[in-house]
């Protein structure tokens, strides 16, 4: 067993917290010692290793208000609404009913539980003219409207919580449908111990008789010989030391390699700068499509390349975009060069030259969008794309790669959306839940490519691809709703993110 001296600052704490009761919830434990929740953790376990508290798992009823409590607590209950239309001079069931505050389903309940509340005096309403007449009660709160107000306030209670009046107003309310909703609440209950109670027993406040500290002067002196010194106390503030790391975004990236390589894939790389031959014409996209106007895309300016693919490959790819689109296909306008706008130039390219029986490849780099910059939109940023090819590839075996991708990422509610894309059919757009936001999200794009694209590089099994934006990753991950943030060097920000992100 422990004794008193070897007990550090934070078992103390939570020690004293844990006294007027000998058991109290982790929650209510951590708030009633006032320590952080790291630090109340990390105590929690120094006491349970020394046999000084214990933990039960235990589970509570929450209640709250359903839709009808809810309006219930705002508009007045059926009775109260029916006591309110009789002070008005309706005191009839006719008249009560012509205000139309309350429905024909109401009026029976509203009648019964006002009488029940002695809020109404019935003596003449098995006379002729059925008149309904007010006591002197008919002002008081009943005991559900008094638990109704206050879970309209708290909007969450444990039934443990609840007086014995409010536990027969819970009782009464439950049976009206959609009043309240029932939850279980489980949680974990500290307990002290027969040992944490001996230590209670003794003077936990003899904290200040406790050197904590050696000096340089304590031990010049002499007093060392003389002072009563308390355990080593591991958990006090060190020196903060920022040491150089890589950038955040950076980390997310080689992550995404190593989640693609773990998958079967090799990466593939090549130029930001591309012709619009590969950027654009190999995709089948035509040259008067508004993607590679100057506005969506960057141009460098006075260079072509002329030696972009070989003669096949530009007579193969100009046949197929005359026929499709059914104009006049012009070599000038595909040997402009271009900032890629997606990392597809280079691994269509990668197939187009190989060509493949079966291969999984990825990319991954900058990418250039002539875009107005905005809280969700960058000029330049980071896009990952994987392609796989294979005899039987299929829609099923996409989704089911998505679904691996992201869910190594740690997102596990994905969903498909049906969308269009020049150069994938069927295509799909992929949607993530973020918890933050409570909402579905956006995160690319994904199909298989039309055999426009692969029939005239010479690629003869499907071509499954689907891309991301890093960005877009980074932000779920570190809970950002402003892009431009991974760009910011805040340095306070950088420092605060942890190496690991769990």
């Amino acid at each position: 067993m422990s004794n008193n001296s070897e007990l550090n600052p934070i078992e103390r704490s939570l020690l004293k917290a844990l006294a007027p009761n000998g058991r109290m919830p982790l929650e209510k434990l951590i708030e009633a010692a006032s320590l952080g929740t790291d630090k109340a953790r990390r105590g929690i376990e120094w006491l349970k290793f020394k046999n000084l508290i214990s933990s039960n798992d235990k589970s509570s009823i929450v209640i709250s208000l359903g839709i009808s409590g809810t309006e219930a607590a705002k508009q007045g209950l059926p009775e109260r609404r029916f006591v309110n239309i009789i002070k008005e001079g309706n005191k009839t069931l006719t008249s009560i009913l012509k205000k139309g505050l309350l429905n024909p389903n109401e009026i029976n309940a509203a009648l019964a539980n006002a009488k029940r509340n002695h809020w109404i005096d019935l003596s003449q309403f098995q006379t002729r003219d059925k008149i309904i007449l007010l006591t002197s009660s008919a002002d008081n709160l009943s005991s559900e409207e008094k638990l109704l107000q206050k879970l309209f306030k708290q909007n969450n209670m444990e039934i443990y919580e609840l007086s014995e009046e409010e536990r027969k107003a819970f009782d009464l309310l439950r049976r009206r449908p959609n009043y309240v909703v029932e939850t279980e609440k489980k949680y974990s209950e500290i307990v002290l111990s027969n040992a944490g109670k001996k230590i209670l027993e003794s003077n936990l406040n003899d904290e200040a008789i406790l050197e904590r500290s050696l000096t340089p002067e304590i031990i010049t002196s002499g007093k060392w010989r003389s002072i009563n010194f308390g355990s080593i106390d591991v958990v006090s503030p060190t020196p903060v030391l920022y040491p150089g790391r890589q950038h955040p975004l950076i980390d997310i990236i080689d992550e995404v390699k190593e989640i693609f390589v773990s998958l079967g894939f090799t990466e593939v790389d090549g130029s930001v700068i591309q012709s619009s031959f590969w950027n654009f014409d190999a995709l089948f996209i035509p040259q008067d499509h508004p993607a590679r106007e100057m506005q969506d895309t960057f141009y460098i300016s006075g260079i072509k390349q002329d030696n972009f693919a070989t003669s096949n490959q530009i007579q193969r790819i100009a046949d197929i975009q005359k026929e499709g689109w059914r104009y006049d296909w012009n070599v000038e306008e595909a040997k402009r060069m271009v900032l890629r706008t997606h990392t597809t130039s280079v691994t269509i390219r990668y197939l187009a030259d190989n060509k493949p029986e079966s291969a999984r490849i990825f990319s991954i780099g900058r990418v250039f969008r002539n875009e107005k910059i905005s809280y969700k939109h960058l000029a330049e940023f980071n896009q990952v794309e994987g392609i796989l090819t294979a005899r039987d590839a299929s829609l099923r075996d996409l989704m089911g790669l998505q679904s691996e991708f992201y869910a190594k990422l740690g997102i596990k509610k994905i969903k498909f959306w049906p969308t269009f894309f020049p150069y994938t059919e069927p295509s799909l757009q992929s949607m993530v839940y973020n918890d933050d936001l409570d909402r579905w999200v956006e995160m690319g794009g994904m199909g298989i490519f039309r055999p426009e694209v692969t029939q005239p590089l010479g690629i003869g099994n499907p071509v499954l691809a689907w891309g991301v934006g890093i960005e877009r990753i980074a932000m779920m991950r570190f809970g950002l709703d402003d892009v431009r943030d991974l760009y910011d060097n805040n340095l306070r920000w950088l420092r605060s993110l942890p190496r690991c992100q769990l």
